[in-house]
């Protein structure tokens, strides 16, 4: 986001904040969860990767010490935009990359050929990937807008379920939940891939 556009946001913010002043505030939100926590026996990262593949994403797990190698595999040439913050000794064995800093356009990420970025955490039982705009996440049209989207996974970032994300992530700004590849269904029910977001999306997995 610009910062025009962070001082206009904020503007309306600042308006509505004020039209709101005298009104009484609201009952307090239950949150009141199902008890969170995956059964003993449930393996998280198999769990994610069974979840993730069901959403036709692309699951390749290897250990976090391999993990420039494995980066680079995955890219070879393929060339990518990386968010400023993304953890620079995975960035070794990847040739093809340049940063988002300055921001690209939109028309400039349209025409990349893919974004490399960490998550803020993964939601087993659901596929899910949270990401909140933090370092090596980049804004939101950074993983958005390019067809092809590489995201790293550490194992401690993975949770059993939506409670345990939702505890985890409290008092984060806006939050991005990605499960699979951009999907959708015309009135046909035919799967039309890409049309909200990344066409491909490749999961790497780090375990300890």
């Amino acid at each position: 986001m610009t910062e025009p556009d962070r001082k206009s946001r904020q503007t309306i913010l600042d308006r509505i904040g004020r039209a709101l002043a005298d009104r009484p505030k609201p009952a307090p939100v239950s949150r009141d969860y199902r008890p969170a926590g995956a059964d003993p026996g449930v393996d998280l990262l198999d769990l994610l990767t069974d979840r993730l593949i069901d959403y036709r994403a692309a699951v390749h797990r290897c250990p976090a010490a391999a993990a420039a190698d494995r980066i680079g595999e995955l890219l070879g040439d393929r060339p990518v935009v990386v968010p400023t913050g993304f953890p620079a000794e995975l960035l070794a064995e990847v040739p093809n990359w340049r940063p988002d800093d300055p921001p690209l356009t939109v028309a400039e990420l349209d025409q990349a050929g893919g974004v490399l970025s960490t998550c803020a955490l993964a939601v087993a039982e659901t596929g899910t990937l949270v990401l909140d705009a933090g370092p090596g996440q980049g804004r939101r049209a950074l993983t958005l807008v390019p067809d092809h989207h590489l995201a790293v996974v550490r194992a401690d970032q993975v949770v059993f379920n939506v409670p345990d994300a939702i505890e985890r992530l409290a008092g984060r700004r806006t939050l991005t939940w990605i499960s699979g590849p951009s999907a959708t269904s015309d009135i046909e029910l035919a799967r039309v891939e890409g049309v909200h977001g990344p066409r491909t999306l490749v999961v790497l997995l780090l375990e300890p």
